[in-house]
């Protein structure tokens, strides 16, 4: 139904706190023959999908979105092929609802352990990418919650394409097409009656910029996981391969510099960095990367005329300029990244300590003591050796996709898969015991 008022979304809370309870008890088979349908409908029906993600794309472009949230609004026959594959991996999981755990018995003949359990109904307010309408879902389904999504109004009808062909799939496998809610107007007062639907959600996750996630933090009633805003760093020590740190630090930016764990700062040893930063700069020119550099790295690189592209006069390195302070910090979601030399490991957890955002970080060294101790020091939800930052996704960790990033401590952290959507419950088999 098209959402109009808050009474009709408390309608959608209200369906989806029913499905819940049906889902709760639905057998694995049921549930992973649902997942197969959806990713079996998302190869051999994919007209309508991408006719209305070329309407929100036409549109989003018209109105000047950037190239990053287009590129995180676009859909094509590869994606949502890849998009079913992640389906059927969250399918092919083990389902985590029943599984019992920590089971002990006590002096007096108690068996005490926990259940996992699914925590009921997920809510998701987020932007732009309509992959994560499959995405929560799918996982949401295959863990027994049902879920509530808020899409953006400029992917507003791809997701409404891709709910419908969600709801028709999973229903024909016998399960509830109400298990998939989804606010199909952009009205941002819904947004805000969303936050306060405690007695029907119960967990959010939002998944956008800093502004939604900081208007989440302050205005959710119910419990949220806030997380996603990537400020990642990859620190090439003194101790680097070099050939690893060029693919490396070349990876973390340019394979998508769209998404969360795309690099957005280098620190570089001031021993190793004459050698670096010039081949880092000519391969990053290639991509048409822009490098903004403090004055130790533009004292190596030099600037480059700023009216004239990256890779003109046979050089192809990168346009140099001086970074800013506002630069440190910055996730720049585009083809642009922060360098920064330091002297020391120290200087470079420093650095990060102050400017990261707890999402995913990077060393690139052979020194085996730097790399444990970049391990232990570094306060983030995924921390690398000698790996590329892009593989912080749920995907990639073996989880089959994720429903958001958590850089929270509580009750999850880093990318979220089908365990950290359920909680648990204690279970006490006894023979008759009475305390005393």
């Amino acid at each position: 139904m098209l959402t109009r008022t808050v009474e009709d979304l408390l309608e959608l809370g209200r369906a989806a706190r029913k499905a819940a309870r049906v889902l709760a008890r639905l057998s694995s088979s049921v549930k992973n023959k649902a997942l197969n349908n959806v990713a079996d409908a998302l190869d051999h029906d994919q007209a309508g999908v991408l006719a209305a993600n070329d309407q929100d794309y036409q549109g989003a472009k018209a109105n000047g979105l950037s190239e990053a949230m287009l590129d995180r609004l676009l859909l094509t026959p590869e994606r949502l092929e890849a998009i079913a594959n992640d389906v059927r991996a969250v399918a092919a999981l083990p389902d985590p609802v029943g599984e019992t755990m920590d089971t002990t018995t006590r002096a007096n003949g108690l068996v005490v352990g926990k259940r996992r359990v699914p925590l009921g109904v997920v809510g998701s307010i987020y932007e732009s990418r309509p992959n994560v309408t499959v995405d929560i879902s799918m996982l949401c389904l295959k863990s027994g919650n049902a879920c509530l999504l808020r899409g953006g109004s400029e992917s507003i009808h791809s997701n409404t394409a891709l709910v419908s062909l969600i709801r028709e799939a999973i229903a024909s496998a016998g399960v509830p097409a109400e298990a998939v809610q989804y606010v199909d107007n952009p009205d941002r007062s819904l947004v805000e009656a969303m936050l306060n639907m405690k007695q029907y959600i119960d967990l959010l996750i939002p998944r956008g910029g800093t502004g939604l996630i900081r208007f989440v933090e302050e205005n959710a009633t119910m419990p949220a996981v806030t997380g996603g805003v990537g400020v990642c760093h990859t620190y090439v020590d003194q101790a680097a391969d070099m050939n690893k740190a060029a693919e490396i630090v070349f990876n973390a930016k340019v394979r998508r510099p769209s998404i969360c764990n795309a690099l957005d700062t280098v620190l570089v040893h001031s021993e190793i960095a004459p050698r670096y930063l010039p081949r880092m700069a000519r391969e990053m020119g290639e991509a048409g990367v822009e490098l903004h550099c403090d004055h130790r790295a533009m004292s190596i690189l030099g600037p480059t005329d700023p009216s004239s592209p990256a890779g003109e006069a046979g050089s192809r390195q990168s346009k140099v300029i001086p970074a800013v302070q506002e630069d440190w910090g910055q996730e720049f979601l585009s083809l642009t990244a922060a360098v920064k030399v330091v002297d020391s490991l120290e200087e470079a957890l420093s650095h990060i300590e102050t400017y990261g955002s707890g999402h995913s970080e990077a060393i690139v060294t052979e020194d085996y003591t730097a790399a444990l101790r970049f391990l232990d020091e570094v306060d983030a939800a995924a921390v690398y050796v000698n790996a590329s930052t892009q593989f912080t996704d749920g995907g990639q960790f073996g989880l089959g996709a994720e429903v958001g990033i958590s850089t929270q401590k509580f009750h999850a952290r880093g990318p979220m898969g089908l365990r950290e959507l359920t909680s648990y419950k204690w279970i006490i088999m006894g023979n008759g015991q009475i305390r005393e």
